[in-house]
C-alpha cells in the first residue's frame, strides 16, 4: 500500500507557456519589470516599452540564459 502523503507533485505540471495565459497579453508585473531591467543591465540589452506579460516572461527566459542565471 502507498501513502499518497509521501508524493510529491511534479511541479513542471504547473508550468504554462506563457502563449497560453489568460493573462498573458497584459502589462508586465512590476517583479517582471524588475527583474528583467536587472537582466538586460547585465546582459548590455534594452527592454522594450511595450511588452506584455507573456512577452516579459519569454524575455526573462533568453536573458537568464545569457546572463547565466537560467534555470
Amino acid at each position: 500500500m502507498t501513502d499518497r502523503n509521501d508524493q510529491q507533485p511534479d511541479p513542471r505540471g504547473a508550468i504554462k507557456d506563457p502563449e497560453e495565459w489568460v493573462t498573458g497579453d497584459e502589462p508586465p508585473t512590476a517583479a517582471q519589470e524588475s527583474y528583467l531591467h536587472t537582466l538586460a543591465r547585465e546582459a548590455g540589452e534594452e527592454v522594450p516599452d511595450d511588452l506584455t506579460k507573456a512577452e516579459a516572461s519569454r524575455r526573462i527566459d533568453e536573458l537568464q540564459e545569457e546572463t547565466g542565471r537560467g534555470r
